[in-house]
């Protein structure tokens, strides 16, 4: 296995495979996306007397990193404002290993968000230690908009999405998360080979550089669109989520519940509105 020497080197790997077509085969380099462990760990408390604590190992594709654990520790409650955070750092002696590490007497709120040390790269809330502690509470659930958009602006996502994930054109196996202005900017885009981890690094950038609540963007997923997503789409003040795929019940549910537009099956020229169709503009 070769590292890629391309900018993507950390995200993809080029390997040697056999190619099948009918009887016949060939020896062909494909390129594939990275899967590596990273170890997400908090240094909190007292000055003179912090502790350092592990709050999770997920599987992701790396790249990111600092948004990723910011995106993390803020989606899951742990931390709730830029302000809290003093610094994060990837550990140079330890491979796939970061640490946030919180101003002097700054508290996580680790006890409704605990997790077991592993969580895979397709499940972010697998490793919850209890049904309860899966849905968060958001600071931003109250805030009130009136956001009105025309079904035109969503067609154009989907392209735009596809043109710009330039990992997922050369292995075909990351997800995305993109976030669109309410007229169908583009703005951001993060992709991991979790769909989870995607969004937590999109959040993650959002979070330290001061731009949360997202109440004003469009929130736009490569595949489907699980209760996980949602959770964390609403965490950061997200009011309209469209997802290429299907949600699933849950996610239907909790985007009821918070007020979200929930937006499946995108196309180009179609699309599924499961709620909030009250901030889109009909005829």
């Amino acid at each position: 296995m070769n590292t890629d020497s391309s900018s993507e080197m950390l995200s993809s790997v080029k390997i040697e495979i056999k190619k099948f077509n009918g009887s016949d085969s060939e020896i062909f380099n494909d390129t594939v996306a990275v899967e590596e462990p990273l170890e997400i760990r908090l240094e909190y408390g007292k000055a003179g007397s912090k502790v350092i604590k592990t709050v999770s190992i997920t599987m992701r594709t790396p790249g990111s990193d600092e948004d990723l654990a910011a995106g993390f520790l803020f989606t899951e409650g742990i931390i709730q404002k830029r302000e809290q955070v003093s610094g994060i750092k990837l550990l140079p002696y330890e491979v796939n290993k970061i640490k946030v590490i919180l101003k002097d007497n700054e508290i996580p709120r680790l006890k409704n968000s605990e997790r077991n040390f592993y969580t895979t790269s397709s499940c972010g809330v697998c490793g919850k230690t209890s049904i309860d502690s899966i849905k968060t509470v958001s600071v931003f659930d109250n805030i009130k908009d009136h956001i009105n958009i025309e079904p035109k602006v969503l067609y154009s996502l989907n392209e735009e999405l596809k043109t710009r994930q330039k990992i997922f054109m050369s292995t075909g196996g990351l997800h995305a998360s993109a976030l669109f202005d309410l007229n169908g900017k583009f703005e951001m885009l993060r992709e991991d080979v979790g769909r989870h981890n995607a969004l937590d690094k999109l959040t993650g950038q959002a979070f330290m550089n001061n731009m949360l609540p997202l109440n004003d963007k469009i929130l736009l997923l490569s595949g489907r669109a699980s209760f996980e997503l949602i959770q964390k789409a609403v965490m950061a003040g997200i009011r309209i989520v469209a997802a290429v795929g299907a949600p699933s019940s849950l996610a239907v549910k909790l985007a009821e519940e918070f007020g979200v537009t929930l937006i499946g099956f995108l196309k180009s020229d179609r699309f599924n509105v499961y709620s909030g169709a009250n901030r889109l503009i009909t005829d």
